[in-house]
Parts: structure tokens; C-alpha cells; sequence
């Protein structure tokens, strides 16, 4: 899976009006050019890439509809399938499976839910935990957060900030249309007063998990990169405490960094 190249943006209110005509607008389009451009597209598959070009054609439109699906039954699935505190269905941009992955992590999904789940899993094994999209959009449910790991002599860098009792990995929130690059240099600017090697910025992975402070069923995504830097390590901003922890302070630490700390000393990069 690739990380997706857009700017994240919360979604602007619509007028109902509009959204009732581009909706029967979408529907005489779909009804009239669907049927055209789903044979065409077959067979544009079929002869420039063959059976296997088929079916990725096939696939993509799959996960278009569940995602439709997401949407269209968002208030069923909610009331059917998960707990009052779970995450819910409804984002536009995540499929029903990824959706129901999240609850199954969260332990949020109700009797029928675990039922639907179960059944899943008998297709493809962990089918919903497997189906979790790490790249879509933030909503109210989800927080998209970067994080600067950074490990010496099998310590990682944290930090404290003010009137907080745990420590978190540095790093922070985008500001709209910011880049990853352009968040994370800026973050570790404002809090540790150095500058990150940009060369050296390198992807480690997705992390996600309940966000503290916050209701249940609202997730943090932490989006992890390693990276040389130029400077002195100075608390700055709201940043309190820089400290250098090891894998024995895990309940020190926030419940997705606690997942960082697991997978990192899995590797043998923390002690």
C-alpha cells in the first residue's frame, strides 16, 4: 500500500440543496455512461493487459463500492454492528472491512458485528485487521499525527510537555496542506530546536491506536520516520522534559507509542 498524495482536509459543509442535485445528478450519470464505460473498461483490460488486467480493473471498482457502501449504510452499521463507544462507519474514504478492522482492534464490535467479522475471516484469514487503510483521511475519529524516531545506544528520544504526566515521541500535527516532510521538520524545529537532515528522512511505518484524552473510539495515527539532525536537543514550546527511554518504560509512555516500543524492540532496536 502507498501513501496517498494528497493534502488531508476536514470536509466542507454543503447547502442540502446542492447536495440533493448532485446526487439525482450522479445518479442519471451513473445510469446512463456506467453501463458504457464498465464494458469498455473490461474489455481496454482484457486487451492491453490480459485476464490479470481484468481483474485489477475489477478490483478497484470492489473497493469503490464498499466504500459507497461505507457511506450509504453508515447509520445501520452503527447502530447494528458496533458499541455506542465504537469507531463508526461513515468515512468516505475507507471501506466497510477497514471500518469493522478498526472496532475488531478496539473490541467495540457487538454480537452480530463479531458474527460478520468471524465470517470474513473464514473467506481470508484476519480479512477486517488486514483491510485497516492507514492513509485515509482524518475525520473526527481519527487523528493524523508524525513522529521523529530517533534511537541512540538503544534509547529512543521522547519528550514531556508541560502539565503532562507521560512522555511521547516528538512530533506532532500537520498544518493544512503541509507534507509530511514540511510537518515534521517544523514540529521538531518548534519543540527540540534542531533541524531535521532531510536527506536522511526515511518512512518506517504506520501506527495507530485509542488516543489518550479523548472518547472512545477515537484513534491517533502516528505516521513514523527516522532522521539525522543538526543542533542541540533544547526544550522549546510547549515541550517540558527531552528524556531517553528504553523498552522497561512502556507504561510511561502513550498507548500508540506503547506500539512503537513493541515493534522497535521486536527488531532489537530498543533495549
Amino acid at each position: 500500500m502507498t501513501i496517498k498524495k494528497q493534502v488531508y482536509q476536514p470536509s466542507k459543509k454543503t447547502n442540502p440543496f446542492i447536495g440533493l442535485l448532485l446526487f439525482f445528478i450522479s445518479i442519471i450519470l451513473i445510469v446512463i455512461t456506467g453501463s458504457l464505460g464498465f464494458i469498455y473498461g473490461v474489455f481496454y483490460s482484457l486487451f492491453t493487459k490480459g485476464f490479470s488486467g481484468v481483474g485489477a480493473y475489477l478490483l478497484k471498482i470492489t473497493i469503490s463500492i464498499d466504500q459507497l457502501g461505507n457511506v450509504l449504510m453508515q447509520h445501520l452499521l452503527n447502530s447494528v454492528w458496533i458499541k455506542r463507544n465504537g469507531y463508526k462507519f461513515g468515512n468516505r474514504d475507507e471501506t466497510i472491512s477497514s471500518a469493522l478492522g478498526r472496532n475488531n482492534k478496539l473490541n467495540t464490535l457487538t454480537g452480530f458485528g463479531k458474527f460478520i467479522d468471524k465470517t470474513l475471516n473464514t473467506i481470508e484469514r484476519d480479512h477486517s485487521l488486514n483491510s485497516i487503510d492507514y492513509y485515509i483521511e482524518p475525520s473526527e475519529q481519527l487523528i493524523d499525527k508524525l513522529a521523529w524516531i530517533h534511537i541512540v545506544d538503544g534509547k529512543i528520544l521522547s519528550t514531556r510537555s508541560k502539565g503532562r504526566k507521560k512522555y511521547y515521541i516528538p512530533g506532532g500535527k500537520r498544518a493544512l496542506e503541509e507534507t509530511d516532510l514540511q510537518a515534521l521538520f517544523r514540529e521538531i524545529k518548534e519543540e527540540l530546536s534542531v533541524v531535521l537532515d532531510i536527506p536522511s528522512l526515511k518512512f518506517m511505518r504506520v501506527f495507530e491506536a485509542q488516543a489518550d484524552s479523548h472518547k472512545p473510539g477515537v484513534f491517533v495515527r502516528m505516521i513514523c520516520y527516522y532522521a539525522t539532525y543538526q543542533g542541540t536537543l533544547i526544550p522549546d514550546s510547549e515541550i517540558a522534559e527531552v528524556v531517553w527511554l528504553n523498552y522497561k518504560d512502556l507504561e510511561k509512555v502513550s498507548e500508540v507509542d506503547r506500539l512503537i516500543f513493541d515493534y522497535l524492540y521486536k527488531k532489537g532496536e530498543l533495549l
